[in-house]
């Protein structure tokens, strides 16, 4: 198999990583420990810092202040008060009071949450900004609020006191089955060292009565600028004038007390493996947990790094293998994956995870055990060290091809890991030209000789969960007894692999032709109108050197269906993917497209049916076979495949019912919606309802009239390459004799519910573990038919208004919930439904159960207040404002641009300059929410 496939050779434009020159290689050489591309250096006073000019995104800066200090440092009466500090940070300052940062930050365009965070763990804590740079002040001001973090925290008692519910309610948001599955994981991998007590969250003892004063004597003994790095990263006119900048605002800070060494903690390795069986009754499924902890490897020579390479295709091929075993007859597992994390300074782990059916554990265990030793006996295959080769060599392709064009957040992160783990940055040339040059030359035994690290003698954890017991500690023991026993016995077989077929095409199309063009000038876009009745739309953009995005969409799906009808269609294509809509079965498909830079889906919801996906420029023709694939071939039911499938549904029902907050979701899905068969969750009687052979059937009828789509093309791609292919694989695709659909179009059927009429209260217990609640608040709408895209933008525009001023109610000025989400649901936004838009705003936030009637009698008079007396002009200018970075950002992505080109072919106008430029709201403006009120209210009771 070729390293890079030759599916591309029309293409002439950016193949500057094929034509580049593989180096000779030294393995000996030393890699330079100085970061490449950056402006690294440290002030006198001991702080790092980081540059770096990078204009994607325009006018923004990514900045961050990294501090290696986290909950390990933590005395036994101090556990949570790392993450508080960090919380405290955005509450006040010596220069900001009253979560004025956050204040000023989303003045300027950058949102709570999303471009204003911190996170803390176990060695180090991070916080994190993105900030707009258009004006000259705004980089300084942005500065200044890291180096008020550095050193002029508040941490007075009225600041704790308004925050430490808010920090509350993050440690509770924690306490449901995945929380406590990963804590006992967490404590049986670190036993034997600080680590396994020092969860960054800390205890709700401590939380709840920590003192201003040790919050203070923690901050003053570790935050010192010789254990912090400034990064900035963005679209600077140069990097001295920001060095200015850092070295300004930090450079006359020192501490008062001599900083403190930070010892490294180690962990301690084990022969024996460590086995837990937790029975978890709010599990979500059955699972499997196998980790084989080691150190972090250094990479210090181009042997190392060659070493790294290693791991990495080992991993690959081991997943592609776990991939193969979940889609066989009755397999062990219903999904299987290895992953490499670094758990702590120095620490790493590979884990093993496995979801299975309930009372499978044992099964699935076994098999995972058993892939392993495999390896170890029999080793890859070349063939399959070749396909993961592919793959490598295509990702470093890609990344080369963008090097230029990598957001700034990526790059801080990267400087960021420097800092705080000594990870080496050599620059994407020089690790293109190492991976081309060393790629080639790792062999299969290479690859397999690393299974001999992960024996069950060598640091192994092993976890099951299971939501009740089936098994025993005792199991679990003699499962790795007998799996040693098989494997010196060579009991086991070598790995047998499918047959894989060269051409994913088994016939070429008859290439149809253009019988419209339309330019869209405002969008600078190109409509045609295929022979076939087809229309494509695409436009060229160099956002991203190896990026094209499309999707193609016809209306008319699962509303139109009676409820006789309805289950089995609404599995029809969870049943087809995994037969293989593509014509191949997706395990078989997976080593066909190995290296090729390609992903397709499909999706069929209430009024549409859609395929979408992304591939590079080279692979656009790849692209354009599968969705002709998708629409002339037919899914056959498959018996294996539809136990599978059926199996999995039923394990995700029964799952859901374990969960405490089904009965909240489903009461809630009820009042707001009536018991409509589209809205209510599946249940076990609905799946006996599915018939597998209509789901096929229906699913087959969904993707076959070309005439039907309307397909949208967007990225870097030339149209002298692009047409003839659009032609062929699009225009060939044959348009049936008669109509597949026997509905129009132009009037699609609405869903069949019903918003309540009246104002509704409603509680609902539901016996927890340990106590928690879920508000939600819903206010329906309705959406004027003739004025939808406005009216659906004045939609978002109230809810993240809302969503702003319940957030500076609840949390920032009574300190109660940690956040605040404020959703909508719009019924369609097609211009072919037959009657107004129906919708509502969904207002979800977790609290403590005892004061829940509170605050939703906060947040309702909050709202009142807003439809009497308007939102303040201070509120608009900031929501106008983030909408505006946001839309400056979106002009620079093509997922945003093919969005935009969807709605300007769904409403057959060129209204979208008018929604995404001239968006104005007076702030006496009310809200459209006076129509009616229902609230459903979550109380956990613990039994």
């Amino acid at each position: 198999m070729p390293l890079l496939s030759a599916d591309s050779s029309k293409i002439t434009r950016k193949q500057s990583f094929r034509s580049l020159e593989m180096v000779k290689v030294d393995m000996d050489k030393e890699i330079d420990l100085q970061p490449f591309g950056v402006d690294y250096g440290r002030l006198e006073n001991g702080l790092v810092y980081y540059v770096k000019c990078n204009p994607k995104p325009k006018k923004r800066a990514a900045l961050a202040l990294a501090v290696k200090v986290g909950s390990i440092l933590e005395g036994e009466d101090e556990r949570g008060v790392a993450h508080i500090v960090e919380h405290l940070a955005f509450s006040a300052t010596k220069k900001y009071t009253n979560h004025n940062i956050v204040k000023f930050l989303e003045s300027i365009g950058a949102e709570f949450g999303p471009c204003q965070n911190a996170v803390t763990s176990f060695d180090e804590t991070i916080y994190k900004l993105l900030v707009p740079i258009d004006k000259p002040e705004l980089l300084s001001e942005a500065i200044q609020v890291l180096a008020e973090f550095s050193s002029e925290i508040r941490l007075s008692k009225d600041d704790l006191e308004k925050e430490r519910g808010a920090v509350m309610e993050e440690y509770r948001d924690n306490r449901n089955a995945s929380g406590r599955i990963l804590d006992a994981y967490w404590t049986l991998m670190m036993k034997g060292s600080k680590y396994a007590d020092r969860l960054p969250i800390g205890l709700e003892n401590v939380i709840k009565t920590v003192s201003s004063q040790t919050l203070k004597q923690f901050y003053q003994k570790w935050y010192h600028l010789c254990n912090m790095a400034v990064i900035a990263v963005g679209d600077f006119s140069d990097t001295k004038s920001v060095i200015e900048l850092i070295r300004t605002h930090f450079g006359h800070k020192y501490s008062a007390l001599d900083p403190l060494p930070i010892s490294h903690l180690p962990v301690p390795s084990h022969v024996e493996p460590r086995f837990s069986y937790f029975v978890e009754p709010e599990a979500s499924g059955s699972a499997v947990m196998i980790s084989y902890k080691m150190q972090v490897d250094e990479v210090k020579t181009v042997k190392d790094y060659r070493e790294m390479l290693v791991k990495s295709m080992f991993r690959t091929a081991l997943n592609r293998r776990f991939f193969k075993v979940s889609r066989r007859k009755d397999p062990p597992y219903f999904s299987c994956s290895i992953s490499a994390y670094v758990l702590v300074r120095q620490l790493k782990a590979y884990i093993m995870t496995s979801s299975c059916k309930e009372k499978g554990t044992l099964e699935a265990l076994e098999s995972m055990l058993i892939e392993v030793a495999r390896v170890r006996l029999h080793g890859f295959t070349e063939r399959e060290i070749s396909v993961v080769r592919a793959l490598l060599m295509s990702r470093i392709e890609s990344a080369y091809l963008e090097r230029d064009q990598m957001e700034s957040s990526s790059l801080r992160y990267e400087y960021s890991q420097h800092f705080t783990d000594n990870k080496p940055i050599i620059g994407i040339e020089y690790e293109a030209q190492l991976q081309k040059s060393i790629l080639p030359d790792i062999l299969a035994s290479e690859v397999s000789k690393f299974a001999e690290k992960l024996w069950t003698s060598c640091s192994c954890v092993i976890q099951i969960v299971e939501p009740q017991a089936s098994a025993t500690l005792d199991d679990l023991k003699n499962i790795v007894r007998k799996i040693d026993k098989l494997e010196k016995e060579r009991s086991i077989s070598p790995w047998d692999d499918d047959h894989i077929p060269e051409e994913i095409a088994t016939s070429k199309p008859h290439t149809g032709n253009i019988v419209q063009q339309h330019e869209h000038v405002n969008i600078g876009a190109t409509e045609l109108v295929l022979s076939n009745g087809m229309r494509v739309c695409y436009k060229c953009t160099d956002f991203f050197n190896d990026q094209v995005l499309f999707t193609g969409f016809s209306y008319g799906g699962l509303s139109e269906l009676p409820e006789s009808k309805y289950f089995s269609s609404s599995m029809g294509s969870t049943i087809a993917e995994e037969i293989g809509v593509f014509g191949h079965r997706p395990s078989v498909l997976m080593d066909m497209l190995a290296g090729k830079r390609v992903d397709i889906d499909i999706e069929v919801r209430a009024y549409r049916r859609t395929f979408y996906g992304d591939c590079s420029p080279f692979y656009l023709e790849t692209a354009l076979k599968l969705v002709y694939q998708l629409f002339t071939s037919n899914v056959t039911p498959d018996d294996e495949v539809i136990k599978r499938v059926m199996q999995v549904k039923e394990e995700a029902i029964l799952a859901r019912e374990r969960d405490p907050y089904t009965s909240f979701s489903n009461q809630a899905m009820e009042i707001n919606y009536g018991n409509s068969y589209f809205f209510r969750p599946f249940k076990i009687s609905d799946l006996q309802k599915v018939n597998p052979l209509k789901a096929c059937e229906y699913f087959n009828t969904c993707f076959k009239d070309p005439s039907a789509f309307t397909v949208i093309i967007v990225g870097n791609i030339d149209p002298t390459v692009a047409l003839p292919l659009i032609l062929q694989y699009l225009g060939g695709i044959e348009k049936p004799h008669k109509p597949i659909f026997h509905f129009n179009c132009d009037h699609i059927k609405g869903l069949p519910f019903k918003f309540p009429k009246t104002i509704t209260r409603e509680v609902v217990y539901s016996p927890m573990i340990e106590a928690q609640c879920m508000v939600r608040l819903c206010f329906p709408i309705e959406l004027n038919k003739e004025n939808m895209e406005e009216e659906i933008h004045y939609t978002w525009f109230l809810s993240k208004l809302l969503e702003t001023k319940l957030l500076q109610l609840l949390r920032f000025k009574h300190g109660q919930i940690y956040s605040a989400s404020v959703s909508e649901f719009i019924d369609g936004d097609l211009p072919c439904l037959d009657s107004d838009i129906l919708g509502d705003i969904r207002i979800d936030f977790s609290c403590d159960p005892k004061i829940s009637l509170k605050l939703v009698d906060l947040a309702l008079n909050e709202i009142f207040r807003l439809q009497e007396e308007g939102p303040s002009d201070q509120d608009v200018t900031t929501i106008l404002e983030i909408e505006q970075r946001v839309h400056e950002n979106g002009l620079q992505v093509n997922f945003l641009v093919l969005y935009a080109i969807n709605i300007v072919l769904v409403l057959l106008a060129t209204k979208i300059r008018k929604i995404l430029n001239n968006l104005h709201l007076s702030s006496s403006s009310q809200s459209p929410l006076d129509i009616s009120i229902w609230i459903n209210i979550q109380d956990g009771r613990t039994e």
